[in-house]
């Protein structure tokens, strides 16, 4: 069977920032994961990246706008958190 993969690097202001984002978003790794995509989260500085695989195009875009919203909504949260 054939895999596809995907990797999305995200670089952040300050490492604070990354670590937010990622810590809001890693509770949801292995909770969306199935039989046909998975993900792995690492955060090193000010740097996200989260790796996709995937049995199929498909489930891979699928994953890829998922945790692209994901990450947004953090992204999204955490600049509203600092204005306050």
């Amino acid at each position: 069977m054939s895999s596809h993969d995907a990797t999305l690097e995200f670089e952040y202001e300050t490492p604070a920032r990354a670590h937010l984002v990622a810590d809001s978003i890693a509770r949801e790794i292995g909770e969306i994961d199935d039989e046909r995509s998975q993900t792995t989260l690492e955060r090193a500085d000010s740097t996200i990246c989260i790796q996709i695989t995937a049995t199929d195009v498909i489930a891979l875009r699928a994953a890829m706008n998922t945790w692209s919203t994901l990450l947004e909504v953090a992204e999204q949260t955490a600049a509203i958190g600092e204005a306050v």
